[in-house]
């Protein structure tokens, strides 16, 4: 199972030891939509209030250095938006993940 199907399946099932095992310490995550970075705690408590639920998630591409995802993520607001995603991995974890989002009409 690749790194992005295993970061995906944590966040549905709200498992945060997956989480903490995939994030690396230094791990950064960069929301070009609204400009925001998180860290590794951050990122895991919001995936943990389950305010992210990934639809018609797909690896677009993935080796050892690199990851890119595309979903269709529902918040708890009710917006929508087509996210794509790009992760880098270091020592077989995620250190940086940056989004793109393109809100979808409800």
């Amino acid at each position: 199972m690749s790194i992005i199907e295993k970061y995906s399946g944590a966040i549905k099932n709200k498992d945060e030891s997956t989480m903490n095992d995939l994030l690396h310490d230094d791990f950064k995550f960069t929301m070009h939509k609204s400009g925001n970075t998180l860290g590794k705690s951050d990122i895991i408590k919001w995936a943990m209030s389950g305010d992210i639920k990934q639809d018609k998630s797909r690896v677009v591409y993935e080796n050892d250095e690199v990851g890119v995802h595309h979903a269709f993520v529902t918040f708890d607001d009710g917006n929508v938006e087509a996210v794509m995603a790009v992760y880098r991995y270091k020592d077989g974890k995620i250190i940086s993940l940056e989004t793109g989002a393109t809100p979808m009409p409800k």
